[in-house]
């Protein structure tokens, strides 16, 4: 897909969750560090279960340790981050399709503990980006 975005990664109403092909990771990746957000990876590929995501959430947003491993306690962390001490935020998905296949039902939830999170930060005014990489045929048919 290789697409090309017009956004600001600096200016919070920008903020958003788009979906995008992997090839589009790395250079979205790059653009946000240069702007000083912090960039967090997630690789949905081998996704089995929540257990396993909120695993890996817990190492990639370095999550507290009292972090309650539940979608209430993944909207409450999202909404504070201050652990992270940065500007602005972008947070990577790749291999989408692995979590959204397996289990469509955790797959909504995190859309919606995400898009929560986007609203959140663009009222503080800061920025928050969501980048879920599917593949290209998920693309495909979407045009139909």
């Amino acid at each position: 897909m290789n697409a090309q975005f017009d956004l600001d990664f600096g200016d919070a109403s920008h903020g958003g969750i788009f979906f995008v092909t992997s090839d589009d990771l790395e250079p979205l990746a790059e653009a946000a560090g240069m702007q000083g957000l912090r960039v967090c990876r997630l690789d949905l590929a081998e996704y089995h279960d929540r257990e396993a995501l909120f695993d890996q959430l817990t190492v990639t947003l370095r999550l507290p340790p009292d972090f309650g491993r539940n979608w209430d306690a993944l909207a409450d962390s999202l909404r504070d981050l201050s652990w992270l001490k940065a500007p602005g935020y972008i947070l990577l998905f790749d291999h989408a399709e692995g979590m959204r296949d397996s289990n469509e039902e955790d797959f909504d939830a995190l859309l919606d503990i995400l898009e929560e999170a986007v609203d959140f930060w663009q009222d503080a005014g800061a920025p928050f980006f969501v980048f879920f990489a599917l593949p290209e045929s998920a693309f495909d048919e979407t045009d139909t």
